[in-house]
């Protein structure tokens, strides 16, 4: 007893229907390739199902979400085939909720034993100055007859009290990031597919970021980064602004230590 292919043998592959459409698109590779910052030889390799050039499966998926865009494709699909075909997604590491938070809290610290006992120092020589001249001025001042009045040529000015000394705020207290740390914040000013691993390679983020969307990531060591389009991304890295001027449509690979942003 034989058995029939099923309908979806006969589909075109991944790399043909990529071609496909750029044709009806009315597209050439090197028009394809200057709107999505793909190089041309990996367009070529892609329409010949070839994605070894790709540099991972992380990579390829982009490319062929972007080549897709390109040519008025939907990329779904194609996703979805190209995981079935290439052993799956792999399954999404659980972030922490460090990373999923606008906001980064800073971790429990210890009390601060050293500075607590210089303020209590200050407080008590503070106070015992102030006693000293209190009790000065009390001792000095003579009494005045009975019906006369007091010279003012001898009355002393009363002495204005010094402020006490506040300590000065700590420098890890004034930092809006932590140092031991590399933290770096992608803001979106459109669609964007971002992808984010720390230094072990694990994966925090594969997907799309729209336009107000925020994410921010954290590690010890290195952030690595993938922007899909790094124009419509504004990216900050340990509270400083980078300043760097991307291209619409440019993709970017990026690393961050906790000495950056000297270097990007």
């Amino acid at each position: 007893m034989s058995i029939g292919n099923s309908p979806e043998d006969h589909r075109p592959s991944i790399g043909h229907a990529l071609q496909q459409a750029r044709i009806a698109a009315g597209l050439t590779v090197e028009e394809v390739s200057s709107s999505t910052r793909v190089r041309i030889p990996i367009v070529h390799a892609i329409e010949t199902d070839d994605f070894s050039r790709c540099g991972g499966d992380v990579y390829a998926r982009g490319h062929i979400r972007m080549i897709a865009h390109a040519v008025r494709l939907d990329p779904e699909p194609l996703i979805a085939r190209y995981d079935a075909e290439h052993g799956g997604r792999p399954a999404p590491t659980p972030a922490a909720p460090l990373f999923e938070a606008e906001r980064i809290r800073s971790e429990p610290r210890r009390p601060n034993w050293t500075a607590a006992m210089v303020a209590a120092i200050v407080a008590v020589v503070g106070f015992v100055g102030f006693t000293f001249v209190k009790s000065g001025d009390d001792s000095g001042t003579a009494p005045v007859a009975e019906g006369s009045a007091p010279d003012n040529a001898t009355a002393r000015p009363t002495p204005s009290k010094t402020a006490d000394p506040k300590p000065a705020p700590s420098e890890s207290a004034i930092a809006a990031a932590p140092r031991d740390k590399v933290t770096v914040k992608l803001s979106a000013t459109g669609k964007s597919w971002i992808s984010a691993k720390d230094h072990n390679g694990r994966q925090l983020f594969d997907g799309l970021l729209n336009k107000g969307d925020s994410k921010t990531f954290q590690d010890k060591e290195r952030i690595d980064l993938v922007l899909g389009d790094a124009g419509s991304i504004e990216l900050f890295v340990n509270g400083k602004k980078v300043d760097d001027q991307f291209e619409a449509g440019q993709v970017e690979r990026l690393s961050y230590t906790k000495g950056d942003p000297e270097v990007g």
